[in-house]
């Protein structure tokens, strides 16, 4: 059921993934209908598909999310994929990052009124007090944020070394990871590689980059310091 009580359209594939806490999803999907597009989070064309684009989508990332981990998902924007992936997994430990304060605003209310336990800060990944404040992380997620190379260089500083970026992308993923491969690992992570969430669930499975962060990559100064070295 939604809020206001009326019957819920949410799809089969729904009550596999969220099991005893569809309720939960129903009502964000019921909020997203009813304030997503006058409070410019979603298109007036995303209503009719939030299940299957936007909330199954990103709920099922939590197939490559460790048990227990600690998650920030930057650029939360309208909740998405942090706040389903905390309606399916309870058991992690989420930070909404997100720059817009009128947004900050909406997830702050999406947490209240379903009693998600989430923590929502304003600020933007790329800034180093922002980085100070967030911390590190086990799990960094991403949707429809960047370009994997400027994703990187936001997101891999928040990440723990053997820890794993997240970024949700599209049907041109492989092409990212081929173009921005270098960009990729001087940010900090290992070889990109690509996995299909929610496979034999979903009728369109998610597309998902996963990088993990290598051991603290070297500063520039460091790279000076041991080339004299070698020397």
């Amino acid at each position: 059921m939604d809020l206001d009580g009326s019957e819920s359209a949410a799809p089969a594939a729904a009550s596999t993934i969220f099991g005893d806490r569809l309720k939960l999803a129903e009502q964000y999907v019921d909020l997203l209908e009813r304030h997503g597009v006058e409070r410019g989070l979603i298109g007036p064309r995303e209503v009719d598909r939030l299940w299957d684009r936007h909330v199954l989508n990103s709920a099922v990332i939590g197939e490559v999310i460790p048990e227990g981990a600690r998650v920030v998902d930057v650029g939360s924007g309208a909740g998405l994929p942090g706040v389903p992936l905390a309606i399916s997994r309870p058991d992690l430990d989420i930070v909404l990052l997100e720059p817009m304060a009128r947004r900050v605003d909406w997830l702050t209310e999406v947490s209240e009124t379903l009693s998600l336990s989430l923590t929502v800060l304003r600020g933007r990944a790329e800034e180093k007090q922002v980085r100070d404040r967030v911390g590190l992380a086990d799990v960094v997620t991403a949707r429809a944020v960047a370009p994997l190379a400027r994703l990187a260089g936001w997101c891999l500083p928040l990440v723990r070394p053997k820890g794993s970026l997240v970024a949700l992308k599209g049907a041109s993923a492989q092409d990212e990871i081929e173009r921005d491969r270098v960009a990729i690992a001087k940010a900090g992570g290992d070889a990109p590689s690509l996995t299909m969430c929610g496979s034999g669930v979903l009728d369109t499975p998610t597309t998902v980059v996963l990088i993990e962060r290598t051991e603290k990559r070297k500063t520039a100064r460091s790279r000076r310091q041991a080339g004299a070295r070698s020397r």
